[in-house]
């Protein structure tokens, strides 16, 4: 691991065996936990091969904490880059069909579906976001859904910085997912 990442973090001794972090199949996979991990500790893509197609959903989610003046702005359409809310919907479903991009070891996914939702809540003066992303094939969409909110939350966050530097993007986590060889997730189980 030290050939990635450097020196062990504080409290993880370098003399324990790989063995005890990693279990080998003998074929050079990993399948502790870590499946982009291969039993040596080098990064690898993971081999979806020998999968089923099926059909996969996933939705995501996060925050977008504007404060007072910036949520103000937003919701009367008065920034001056723009409509907020339409261009970061644009950018999220952008996001989620370049995510193989952006995360080195996830696959290219030919996505059936995108959805991107913002919500104004005056409650907390932010922006709520959703994201979907679906597919049939032999992989996921749990990145694509939450790199679609996340872009979608930068994208706010560029266009309204000029109002305040205050922003936070937060909470950005997976909401459920459904599909494939794990089956079904939800975060509100």
């Amino acid at each position: 691991m030290e050939s990635i990442f450097g020196e062990p973090p504080a409290g993880f001794s370098s003399s324990t065996s790989q063995e005890s972090h990693f279990i080998s199949t003998g074929s050079g996979e990993s399948h502790q936990g870590l499946s982009h991990v291969d039993s040596s500790g080098q990064a690898r893509m993971v081999d979806v091969s020998s999968k089923e197609d099926s059909k996969r959903v996933a939705v995501a989610s996060c925050k977008v904490l504007l404060g007072q003046k910036a949520f103000h702005l937003v919701a009367s359409n008065q920034v001056a880059k723009g409509d907020v809310l339409n261009v970061a919907k644009i950018a999220g479903i952008n996001g989620a069909k370049h995510t193989s991009s952006l995360i080195p070891l996830c696959h290219n996914i030919s996505l059936t579906h995108i959805r991107v939702d913002l919500a104004l809540n005056e409650k907390d003066f932010s922006v709520e976001i959703e994201g979907e992303a679906a597919t049939t094939g032999k992989t996921g969409v749990e990145m694509e859904a939450m790199t679609a909110v996340a872009v979608a939350g930068l994208t706010v966050y560029d266009m309204c910085k000029a109002a305040s530097k205050d922003i936070s993007i937060t909470e950005i986590h997976l909401e459920h997912k459904t599909g494939g060889k794990s089956g079904d997730w939800s975060r509100k189980q």
